[in-house]
């Protein structure tokens, strides 16, 4: 921004690099240019400052469609001042004494380039209906005002040079545009319920498959008891059919073993029998042929050795005379009184 130090009678001019300043001295041009300094007379000069860098120009108006829809439009236009002496000489630029630069010159600007983007974009927003509008107008536009503005005759006279056109927005009313966006609305929803339900239904799946694997597991796990279960009963079977072949093997062998033992203790006992008997036959043989007095001799001999211990033993008269006429008897008549 350019500064103004004012003396008595004189004044000093200090420009900015942005600033195109054109000073006028009794209608003839005295200093132009940028970054200018110089000291000038109040009093018989006119000062003005045309900015040379960009400018940006924000604009928003209406427009109805073909199909008598309102909408609204934003747009963004750039420029610059390629002509400042132009300029100055038809806009408004006009510095204040000890103040900033007048704001009519940017004013002005502002409102030609809005009413020529307006007069542009209606002509061709009264063509299309609001679903082209709000489909392809942004584009269309855009392209639109881009050559209309730049080719415009008051622009380029004036100095104007557009560098740019930028539409931001093509916007039907506050209750249309909630209507259009309704259905899409509806449709995100139904989009976000169904991806909902799928990972629901997945979740499930994953579930029921998880849960089948649980019981197809305990199933096989049933089973391989069951067959544990099975061999473990066939196992203890064997074991006790084995243990039963074994003792039934034992006991045959046993029994035999005894048979073989008591058959054995029956020969021996019976030939013992039979060589007693046979002993006492000839025993008893022999003791046929004794008389009397031999066989109670012999009786009191075997009988000697089974009889306890006799301190004293006491003979009778009768049992003397008796033993005494068994030995003086004759054998003859001893014999037979045997018979």
């Amino acid at each position: 921004m350019a500064t103004i130090k004012n003396y008595p009678w004189i004044s000093h001019f200090l420009g900015s690099p942005t600033g195109y300043v054109v000073h006028l001295q009794k209608g003839a041009v005295r200093h132009r240019g940028v970054g200018q300094a110089f000291w000038f007379r109040p009093a018989a000069s006119v000062l003005s400052e045309v900015p040379v860098d960009d400018q940006e120009l924000p604009t928003l108006f209406h427009a109805i469609t073909r199909d008598h829809q309102d909408v609204s439009i934003q747009a963004n236009v750039t420029y610059r001042f390629v002509d400042p002496v132009s300029v100055a000489s038809r806009l408004d630029f006009g510095l204040q004494q000890g103040g900033p630069a007048a704001s009519g010159g940017k004013e002005q600007v502002a409102t030609i380039i809005g009413q020529l983007c307006q007069s542009h974009a209606i002509d061709h927003i009264a063509t299309t209906t609001l679903a082209q509008s709000l489909e392809r107008g942004v584009s269309e536009l855009r392209q639109l005002l881009a050559e209309a503005l730049g080719t415009d005759a008051r622009l380029a006279s004036t100095g104007i040079e557009i560098l740019g056109v930028q539409v931001l927005a093509v916007r039907p009313e506050s209750e249309v545009e909630r209507a259009l966006q309704t259905p899409v609305r509806e449709q995100l929803q139904a989009e976000a319920d169904r991806a909902v339900y799928e990972r629901r239904a997945v979740a499930v799946e994953r579930e029921r498959t998880i849960s089948e694997n649980e019981m197809a597991s305990k199933i096989e796990l049933a089973s391989r008891r069951e067959h544990l279960v099975a061999q473990e009963g066939a196992n203890a079977r064997r074991e006790a059919e084995e243990q039963a072949a074994a003792g039934l093997i034992q006991a045959n062998a046993e029994a035999e073993r005894r048979g073989i033992g008591a058959t054995a203790e029956a020969n021996r006992i019976r030939l013992v029998g039979e060589a007693d008997a046979i002993r006492e036959a000839a025993a008893m043989e022999v003791y046929r042929g004794m008389d009397q007095a031999t066989l109670l001799a012999v009786a009191f001999r075997e009988a000697a050795g089974s009889l306890p211990n006799i301190g004293n033993l006491t003979v009778t008269p009768d049992l003397l005379s008796g033993a005494l006429a068994g030995l003086f008897r004759e054998p003859g008549t001893a014999a037979a009184g045997g018979k």
